[in-house]
């Protein structure tokens, strides 16, 4: 955890499991566990198809991710991130550990987001 003002503390996951081809569950460093859909990571995609890069305004249109979408594949980046392959050809965002506890879509995270 960092004692720096303002710099919010990094979480490690310590488990990250495929669920079927519809959803990913991460348990993290310090014990907190999210519940992804592979739609909503797909809706949620930071890399530059889907956001610009330089207002970082959001370029895909989520209610376009097919209701169907599965995930045929997902691999390591480093240390730090996930990539993710969708039924819909997708493959180039990476998932930093940051943007995905980030995007946390429980209850307990959506809760604590600046809006």
């Amino acid at each position: 955890m960092s004692d720096t003002p303002g710099v919010k503390p990094s979480h490690t996951p310590v488990s990250i499991r495929k669920q079927g081809n519809t959803g990913l569950k991460i348990s993290w460093d310090d014990g907190h566990v999210s519940a992804y859909r592979f739609r909503f990571l797909r809706q949620n995609c930071p890399c530059a198809a889907c956001v610009e890069e330089w207002t970082g305004r959001r370029l895909l249109d989520p209610e376009t991710v097919p209701l169907d979408l599965v995930c045929t594949k997902v691999e390591p980046t480093g240390n730090y991130a996930l990539s993710c392959t969708f039924s819909d050809y997708h493959n180039t965002g990476i998932y930093h550990f940051e943007h995905l506890r980030a995007i946390c879509p429980c209850e307990s995270c959506n809760g604590n987001r600046l809006e």
